[in-house]
């Protein structure tokens, strides 16, 4: 959601600085939930494993790698490549199952403090509402449905890829689970806002702003694609610009919090998205880099807003500039 932008050479925003000796409020609200700050990891960069270097209870939500309601093996090999700037993924979601994470993994997080948010994938309408229902137990404290995966209902595209197929499932899944749900959209859409739109009407408390982008790879010595599906998703600060610019577009386009995801890698990243309309950040492709990357995110965040003399990191969202600017798409895009 975004506020009013503070004018130019007035109030927070001018390094103005507050004193050192006073707190900032960590704190941001996503819908019903109040996380202890503004960061959390990305689905798919985050196991029970990460707590021997990042400190649970530091963190905002803990996000799960994505689950879903069968056994999957995954995409063939090879799974990951680096580029330029980022990362090039097509892991395939394997998964033990619906059931497995329930009985096996959801008891590791019994007595951590952290919010545990659970992604979620399926192939139908009718299988994601189903998942979340069963996800709807004692530990879980959101679901963040990951509907950048295929429709078999649409030929396999995606339903994040259309408003009608996002308003469908949605609307679905919300008749299914009183929990706080969590919207992932895709980068790979046209109209990313229109989506965004049809997710808040049906009913998601939040949009997770975005995924990672369709790329391909050569390897040119072997003349064959780097990755074993030949496509993949594109993460890391490759990304970062576009993510932001569909976050901007997103705050604007609905109520809802908006949770910013695509290339963070540092405080200043973190501060982008922010003033671009994100509530929350989500870290991933740099926890690979540097496991304790969230923690420095953390910590940066808080350096800001002394620096710049906001008393609470959530009066960051939205508190960009630009009320005095006039944008027209099409022209920025030519």
């Amino acid at each position: 959601m975004v506020g009013p932008a503070t004018p130019h050479g007035a109030g927070p925003g001018t390094d103005t600085g507050l004193g050192p000796g006073q707190t900032i409020d960590q704190t941001v609200r996503i819908g019903s939930l109040t996380l202890r700050n503004a960061v959390m990891p990305a689905s798919g960069t985050f196991a029970e494993n990460l707590g021997a270097v990042v400190p649970f209870e530091a963190l905002g939500a803990l996000v799960t790698k994505t689950v879903t309601p069968q056994l999957r093996g995954g995409n063939p090999t090879p799974r990951v490549c680096e580029v330029g700037q980022g990362m090039l993924n097509s892991i395939g979601i394997p998964s033990k199952g619906l059931d497995h994470f329930v009985a096996e993994t959801l008891p590791l997080y019994r007595d951590v403090p952290t919010p545990l948010v659970v992604s979620v994938s399926a192939l139908s309408a009718d299988a994601f509402a189903d998942a979340v229902k069963r996800l709807d137990v004692p530990g879980v404290a959101a679901i963040e449905a990951n509907i950048s995966c295929p429709n078999i209902e649409e030929d396999g595209k995606a339903f994040a890829m259309d408003p009608r197929p996002t308003a469908l499932v949605v609307e679905k899944m919300r008749r299914a689970t009183a929990l706080p749900l969590w919207v992932k959209l895709s980068p790979n859409t046209g109209d990313i806002a229109s989506v965004a739109r049809a997710a808040e009407a049906a009913g998601a408390d939040a949009v997770v702003v975005a995924n990672t982008i369709l790329a391909m790879s050569i390897d040119i010595e072997t003349m064959r694609p780097r990755l074993g599906n030949v496509m993949g998703g594109l993460s890391g600060p490759a990304i970062k610009p576009i993510a932001v610019r569909m976050v901007w577009q997103c705050a604007r386009a609905v109520k809802i919090p908006v949770i910013g995801c695509g290339g963070i890698s540092t405080a200043a990243d973190a501060v982008e998205f922010m003033l671009a309309g994100a509530t929350a950040v989500q870290v991933g492709t740099a926890t690979f880099v540097r496991p304790t990357a969230m923690l420095t995110v953390i910590d940066g965040l808080v350096d800001y807003c002394r620096r710049k003399g906001f008393p609470r990191v959530a009066a960051l969202t939205g508190a960009i500039h630009d009320s005095d600017l006039t944008v027209d798409t099409h022209e920025a895009a030519s």
